[in-house]
């Protein structure tokens, strides 16, 4: 019995992580990484520390204005959707 819990919880586990690697992953259509980058200098951004895929968006960390922020951007535009001070 105990073996099927284990084989079952296994596949759960792989089956799991073969979603989260999918969704962080850009998608064909989106703004390479580069490009969103130059987007965000151009907002103000003096330095990107962190650019990932994640949640159907682009995340990150930079520096604008001389503060550490966090910030979302359009996949396909790379204009900003959300900055806030990174806590």
């Amino acid at each position: 019995m105990n073996w099927i819990v284990a084989a079952t919880l296994a596949g759960l586990i792989a089956a799991g992580s073969a979603t989260a690697a999918r969704a962080e992953q850009p998608g064909a259509d989106w703004m390479p990484a580069e490009q969103v980058k130059q987007k965000l200098m151009q907002s103000g951004y003096t330095q990107i520390t962190d650019l990932k895929a994640d949640d159907g968006r682009w995340e990150g960390e930079g520096v604008k204005n001389g503060k550490k922020m966090d910030f979302h951007a359009d996949p396909k535009t790379g204009a900003i959707t959300n900055e806030k001070l990174d806590d």
